[in-house]
C-alpha cells in the first residue's frame, strides 16, 4: 500500500466557516472506504469528531476518556460540518457532544454521524495504577500485506500497518498496528488521541468473522474507553468478533500505543449475507 505523489496531505481540507461560525471540510481521497468510492471509512469521521470534542471549551487537567460514535447513515465523499458542545458541565465530570452534517441534493443539512464523550478532571494515581491487559508485540515485529484487490483504494492505503496475527480479509481474530500516513486535518500535526481515532473503527476488519466476499458485518456505532492517555503515533489493536444466531454481531477490541495497554472498544454490527 501507498501513496501517489499527487495525493492530498490530509484526511480533510478545511473550507470557509459555516454561517453559525461551524467549521467546514473537504472530504479528500484517503477518507474512501474499501467498499465505495463515494463512502467514507468510518476512521476518518471519528477522528474528525474527536479534534471537535478536544477543542470543545478545553480546560487544562482534564481529558476525553469515553467516546462513542453513532452511525446515522452512510458518510458520503463530501462536504462535511462539525459541530461540539457541552451538554452537561461540571468541575469532575462533565459531557459533551459533536456531530457531523453534510447537504443532500436538495439542499437539506442531515446529520450523518453523532458523537457523545465523557471528560473527566485528572489527578495523579501513578502510585496505584494498574493494568491487567496482556501487551501486544511491537509494530516492528509485525508483517505487511497487499490490499485484496477487490477493495477500493483510500482510507486503507493512507494507514502504515503492521500484522501481528491474521489479516483484513480473514476471517478470525486479528491484530496489528496502524499509524496514519497523512494529517487528519491539512497544516495539522496529529496528536495521539486523533491518530488512535483514525485508527480504531478498523477493528472489525482485522477480526473479521466472515468472508467478507459472501457477509456483511457493518458496525453502527463505535465505543472507546481510554484509562490512560495514549502517546506516539503507532495504535495496537488485538479484536475478536463473536456471532449471534439472529444476525447481530460484537466486535471487542483491546487497545494499545507504544508503551502499552490504553484502553478497549466495542462494535455493534449488523451481520447479513450479500
Amino acid at each position: 500500500m501507498s501513496l501517489s505523489a499527487s495525493a492530498s496531505p490530509a484526511y480533510y481540507l478545511p473550507l470557509p466557516r459555516a454561517a453559525d461560525g461551524a467549521e467546514r471540510f473537504a472530504s479528500t481521497e484517503h477518507t474512501v472506504g474499501p467498499w465505495s468510492a463515494q463512502m467514507q471509512h468510518l476512521s476518518p469521521p471519528s477522528a474528525l469528531l474527536v479534534r471537535a470534542l478536544q477543542r470543545c471549551a478545553p480546560r487544562p487537567g482534564t481529558r476525553l476518556t469515553r467516546v462513542t460514535v453513532e452511525v446515522l447513515g452512510p458518510v458520503p465523499r463530501a462536504d462535511l460540518t462539525v459541530r461540539a458542545s457541552v451538554v452537561r458541565p461540571g468541575r469532575q465530570v462533565e459531557l459533551l457532544a459533536a456531530e457531523l452534517t453534510t447537504t443532500d441534493d436538495a439542499g437539506d443539512e442531515r446529520t450523518v454521524v453523532r458523537a457523545s464523550a465523557w471528560r473527566m478532571a485528572t489527578t495523579d494515581t501513578t502510585a496505584v495504577a494498574v493494568s491487567h491487559e496482556e501487551p501486544l508485540a511491537p509494530a516492528g515485529a509485525g508483517s505487511t500485506h497487499q490490499a485484496p484487490a477487490y477493495w477500493v483504494p483510500g482510507y486503507l492505503d493512507s494507514v502504515e500497518w503492521s500484522w501481528i496475527s491474521g489479516f483484513l480479509s480473514e476471517a478470525g481474530p486479528g491484530s496489528g498496528w496502524g499509524r496514519p500516513r497523512v494529517q487528519l486535518v491539512a497544516g495539522e500535526k496529529l496528536d495521539p488521541l486523533e491518530s488512535l481515532f483514525a485508527v480504531v473503527d478498523s477493528a472489525n476488519g482485522m477480526a473479521a468473522p466472515l468472508d467478507v466476499r459472501k457477509w456483511t458485518f457493518l458496525n453502527t456505532d463505535l465505543t472507546v474507553h481510554l484509562y490512560r492517555q495514549p502517546v506516539g503515533e503507532w495504535t495496537g489493536v488485538s479484536a475478536t468478533t463473536s456471532i449471534g444466531p439472529d444476525g447481530v454481531g460484537l466486535c471487542a477490541a483491546t487497545l494499545h500505543d507504544e508503551a502499552g495497554p490504553v484502553g478497549r472498544s466495542e462494535q455493534i454490527l449488523l451481520v447479513r449475507p450479500r
